[in-house]
């Protein structure tokens, strides 16, 4: 096995507002990191070598468990259905749908005639082929025309989130690029389909630009431009297809919406409310008014009202359709002609409730299934003048089902059940849902899903996972690759901690800023009592977190190390107290919401070095730890995990493995194709397997 890399360590300190933090591995961000994100290939050759070195001593480590590896990717490929598609959704003359073919990585893009399901397939595209000779190919957004004539499609050639846009016709089959390559991927058509507007990144990788294009690219316009670091844009288009939204926002509560004519992209976009700080809001448009998801008034669960188009920007014209009810998070709204239909989420779980707006009666469609805990999806779909929602049900141990629900009658019709092809019987499992009490009282929620032959007891291992910010929920859905670890005999657990909104937006607000640590002692004491309760034995834990919630494991593993056996952190951002004080970051200035700026707020300078996982390890005995990376990671950068794992490895006295894989080809996500990230996946697990000691354990049900 190869020896564990020993980086030179650096004598670097960086000072602000009293706080002195050395930084010894600084050398490893390269200084032209905004190259180096297009182009992976012009990393710093010494930093290549070093985290070359990162992935030897890694395959090293797991060199054991090589047979392991090669049979858990074996397993999860067992689990994708290769040959598969998504139920169409109808867009006038033709449903619209994706489907894999065997043995492909990518998706093709198909449409029917509509009510011929299956019959007189077009494929649109075809990402296998459009991919061939490509390092790394991801499709973004797709969109067909108005005239549906013209598909047009962003694509990512490096992993760095950078797309181009190409234009495919329909009628011959001819393809161009629009000689864009800084789009952020969302896109719009205009109403008469000649024109594509869309979200173009800047330098810092920031989305602050919107642009109009022909849809030949001979002609280009700029439509909008922020200029607030802090606010990202976006582009949507209202359901009623009337207007463009241009929706901009910090990672926090702020927002502000334009409207375009849709008809006329051209026009001057049209302020809907000026931004005000601490005020969110979503825009939609009915029968000629706007409908509003807001936060505005104190409605910190967020209410739902009526404005009129020519005087939104006053809120005194708003009336009240839903109100504000504490508790009850108003999650998302989608709109038909007849009806607004809104997705809640009260104690951990999410409904769907259906209003008329002639009537203004309220239904709410009860779960189509009801495990302790689950996942509920609506999607938008096409049909504005419709009562079919398309909606998704899932749960730790149910595979996803789509559903057509009527929304008048309430009756749901089954679409599709995901089918896992190596087999996989729901009723052998159980999902448990547990609350435990948090260091100050609160009641945070922990979902299990374990075997029905193999419960949680003294002995048996855990995996505790966990997020806990910008106000995610942790849904509890269905991942087949849990069962790779579950059919060995481990227990999977997540603890839906302060930080995201599992129990309304109150529950976000208690883990961000000067509150942030609550999201870590929550999931400390999620573990405690768990090891209290004798489902769990000390120290016989794997806790498992990605991105933000890789901040949280490099701070659980910090704080309390002797719960853990082993933490895996994927493309974690574990180093705060840097990142957040490096304005030209991607991430940075849009975040200073989310976690205070140390640049500026002496306070939030000193209680991010206080938690900040790189800058807080010492010496004691770390548990086995194994972090992920992308190098070319535009929101976690390479060289955050490159750093904590040095660090870390420095001061460890367990004598446990302390190990980096770095992704040298890919970002944030990984891999793009289906079956090429199956090998990161694999690895992962491999590593928990082993150092929870079931890497000999056999695979119990089907295999």
């Amino acid at each position: 096995m190869a020896d564990a890399p020993k980086p030179a360590s650096e004598d670097t300190v960086h000072e602000a507002h009293g706080c002195r933090m050395p930084d010894p591995y600084a050398w490893l961000r390269t200084a032209n990191w905004q190259e180096a994100l297009k182009d992976p290939a012009k990393l710093d050759a010494a930093i290549r070598a070093h985290l070359e070195a990162e992935n030897a001593y890694t395959d090293g480590v797991l060199a054991p468990v090589q047979g392991l590896r090669d049979r858990l990717k074996s397993e999860l490929r067992g689990r994708i259905k290769e040959r598969d598609a998504t139920v169409p959704l109808a867009d006038g003359p033709y449903a619209y749908y994706l489907r894999y073919a065997e043995d492909q990585q990518h998706p093709l893009y198909c449409r029917c005639p509509a009510g011929s399901e299956g019959v007189h397939e077009e494929v649109l595209l075809d990402a296998n082929a459009a991919a061939q000779g490509q390092p790394f190919f991801k499709v973004g957004v797709t969109a067909h025309s108005p005239d549906h004539r013209l598909f047009a499609y962003s694509v990512d050639l490096t992993g760095s989130e950078y797309h181009r846009l190409r234009i495919r016709d329909l009628r011959d089959g001819g393809e161009h690029d629009l000689g864009v390559t800084d789009a952020q991927g969302d896109f719009v058509w205009s109403n008469d389909g000649q024109q594509l507007v869309y979200t173009a990144l800047d330098d810092h990788h920031r989305p602050n630009r919107v642009y109009r294009i022909a849809r030949d690219g001979s002609t280009a316009a700029l439509v909008y431009a922020e200029p607030d670091p802090a606010f990202y844009l976006g582009v949507s288009k209202t359901e009623s297809r009337r207007f463009i939204v241009i929706a901009g926002a910090d990672h926090s509560d702020t927002a502000e919406a334009r409207l375009v004519d849709a008809d006329d992209p051209g026009a001057t976009p049209v302020l809907v409310k000026a931004r005000e700080t601490g005020l969110d809001y979503d825009v939609a448009e009915h029968d000629g008014r706007l409908i509003l998801l807001t936060n505005q008034g104190g409605a910190q669960d967020y209410k739902i009202v009526a404005a009129p188009l020519e005087s939104a920007h006053d809120p005194a014209t708003w009336t009240e359709i839903v109100p504000h009810r504490p508790g009850v998070l108003i999650k998302d709204m989608i709109l038909r002609r007849h009806h607004l239909i809104r997705l809640e989420l009260a104690d951990a779980l999410p409904r769907i409730v259906v209003r008329d707006f002639d009537t203004d009666a309220e239904r709410t469609l009860p779960p189509p299934e009801a495990d302790a805990a689950y996942a509920l999806g609506i999607t938008q779909g096409y049909a504005y003048d419709s009562r079919s929602l398309r909606v998704t049900y899932s749960s730790p141990r149910q595979p996803q089902r789509t559903y057509d629900a009527d929304t008048v009658s309430g009756r749901f019709t089954l679409r599709k059940a995901q089918e896992v092809p190596s087999g996989h019987d729901p009723d052998a499992y159980i999902v448990h849902r547990i609350t435990v009490p948090a260091h100050d009282g609160a009641e945070v929620p922990v979902t299990l899903l374990f075997r029905r032959d193999a419960p949680p007891e003294p002995g048996r291992p855990m995996l505790l996972y966990g997020y806990g910010s910008y106000g995610l929920a942790l849904p509890a859905s269905f991942s087949p690759h849990r069962f790779s670890l579950v059919d060995r005999g481990m227990v999977y657990a997540m603890a839906h901690v302060r930080g995201g909104t599992d129990k309304g937006y109150g529950w976000y607000l208690d883990g961000k800023l000067a509150k942030k640590t609550n999201t870590f002692l929550d999931f400390i004491a999620a573990a405690d009592q768990l090891v209290a309760d004798g489902a769990v034995r000390k120290g016989e834990i794997v806790a498992n977190g990605r991105s933000a919630g890789g901040m949280l494991m490099g701070a659980i593993a910090n704080m309390r190390p002797d719960l853990f056996r082993a933490v895996v952190a994927e493309v974690p951002f574990v180093d705060v107290w840097n990142t957040m004080r490096d304005a030209d970051l991607p991430l940075t200035p849009p975040e200073w919401s989310e976690w205070g700026n140390p640049l500026e707020d002496p306070e939030a300078c000193r209680r991010m070095a206080g938690y900040s996982p790189y800058d807080n390890v010492r010496p004691q005995p770390y548990p086995a730890i194994l972090a992920t990376g992308g190098i070319a990671d535009p929101r976690v950068t390479y060289w955050e995990p490159a750093k904590w794992v040095a660090r870390v490895r420095a001061n460890t006295t367990s004598g446990r493995p302390v190990c980096l894989h770095m992704n040298m080809g890919a970002g944030h996500a990984g891999q793009a194709g289906r079956f090429a990230r199956l090998d990161e996946v694999a690895l992962v697990d491999a590593f928990i397997l082993q150092q929870a000691g079931l890497a000999a354990a056999p695979l119990t049900g089907a295999p």
